[in-house]
């Protein structure tokens, strides 16, 4: 195992555009970073570069605190798993596993390569399939391969460039699991890159938003979530997304095109020096119909009526949407935000999460509670978050990290009377998670 460390990292083509601009990072060994962002934002960039496939134009790659920079990907003993799988098609499973074993000329008996590439497939679950050709397998079944290929390196880390795109959703639900299953047995320092927010916020201990080469946020996946740092974080995570709504301030109430939100003291004290008018970041759980709101919870938030255009009902919740009228003052950085997101636009409109027995149907006018305890407030100019409390924040991801290791602790003890693969016992006295590393 070994911790990853990226001081400065730049990496600008031919051209001169920088793809990765000034990128500074820790991983902690045994720690699972994902690297998140909309198509082009320079995740798989970064990610080729601390494996050796992208040369660095600046800045320092360090790997257990060696300097890694000029080493060719072959000597950074780091494995990685492709999108594609890279699986050799003429082979079958158990000489696609062996394979990196017997690249290594000489450095392994056979005893000891079919000792490590059954161990693997034990983990895996591949032992029925050894014998078979990856065309005969299904999608989750080659991923596993191509993570068995991974494991039997003995690699100091992992490195996984999109390996669930391909597969369908229920299937990437699955192999979620089991990637992060292996991963706390395992405890091996892991990089993640993906495009998906699903994956990111259920698999990584941290996650790295990025935008335009540059590292937006670098934090638990609920720190993310409950303190964007930007507009741009907070619209990209969560689903649906966060809503954005004009707000003019009138001395202690919000003037919004879905009615007057008065502002929480919590809220009017960090607006000192706020530009005139601002956008209230509010997510669709932050509603609910008024009906249904108790009186306890009632009193700590608002109400407004609202007309719905219509709503989703899926079984267990249900979503309804409320249109308005934009306000031209902040129609442009909604445009640019839209750009940045990979939407075609940011549509005039709220989306707020139901009760699944709430009657509220589209085409009609109904009375909506909205928890102001919990909004943000953005500047529209610079899309910083003017209500992100940087502390909770940091609380948020330092809870996590404890969480984190009190399960890796008991998928350990699960697993230490059956045994567990090779890596395992180094893993053990050599895990640390502690999170306090972040983007410097």
């Amino acid at each position: 195992m070994a911790a990853i460390t990226m001081e400065h990292l730049v990496k600008k083509y031919d051209d001169g555009f920088p793809a990765v601009n000034d990128i500074s990072i820790d991983i902690a060994d045994g720690e699972f970073l994902i690297l998140v962002g909309p198509s082009g934002c320079g995740k798989s960039t970064l990610l080729r570069m601390v494996v050796g496939l992208e040369d660095i134009t600046s800045g320092d790659l360090l790997i257990d605190g060696e300097r890694v920079n000029d080493k060719q990907p072959r000597d950074r003993n780091l494995s990685m798993v492709f999108q594609n799988y890279a699986l050799y098609p003429h082979l079958s499973v158990y000489e696609n596993i062996a394979f990196p074993l017997r690249l290594a000329k000489g450095q392994f008996g056979e005893d000891e390569i079919d000792r490590k590439v059954r161990a693997a497939a034990d983990t895996l679950d591949l032992n029925e399939h050894l014998e078979r050709k990856p065309a005969n397998l299904s999608g989750g079944q080659r991923q596993r391969v191509a993570m068995g290929r991974a494991i039997v390196r003995d690699a100091d880390a992992f490195l996984f460039d999109e390996p669930l795109s391909n597969l369908d959703a229920k299937l990437r639900g699955q192999m979620r699991t089991e990637i992060a299953q292996l991963q706390r047995r395992m405890g091996i320092t892991s990089l993640y890159v993906t495009h998906d927010q699903t994956e990111a916020m259920t698999l990584g201990d941290r996650v790295a938003v990025l935008k335009r080469g540059q590292l937006q946020q670098i934090a638990s996946p609920r720190e993310l979530y409950e303190q964007p740092v930007n507009l741009f974080v907070a619209g990209f995570i969560g689903a649906p997304s966060m809503n954005f709504i004009p707000a003019r301030i009138n001395s202690t109430v919000f003037q919004t095109p879905i009615g007057e939100i008065p502002v929480p003291e919590r809220v009017q004290q960090r607006l000192s020096g706020a530009p005139k008018i601002v956008l209230l970041g509010l997510r669709p759980e932050h509603f609910e119909d008024a009906k249904l709101v108790d009186e306890a919870k009632a009193g700590h938030g608002t109400t407004f009526d609202a007309e719905f255009t219509h709503t989703e009902w899926l079984g267990n919740q249900q979503y309804g949407y409320i249109h308005y009228q934009q306000d031209e003052a902040v129609q442009h950085k909604l445009n640019e935000l839209a750009q940045e997101l990979d939407a075609d636009e940011m549509p005039a409109q709220v989306i707020v999460s139901l009760d699944a027995s709430s009657r509220i149907r589209g085409g009609s006018t109904h009375t909506i509670w909205l928890d102001s305890r919990r909004m943000h407030v953005f500047n529209p100019e610079t899309g910083e978050n003017l209500t992100r409390d940087a502390e909770a924040g940091a609380e948020l991801t330092r809870e996590a990290n404890e969480e984190r290791k009190s399960e890796i602790e008991r998928s350990r003890q699960r697993d230490g009377a059956a045994g567990s693969p090779d890596r395992s016992d180094a893993a053990a006295t050599g895990n640390r998670m502690d999170g306090s590393s972040a983007a410097r």
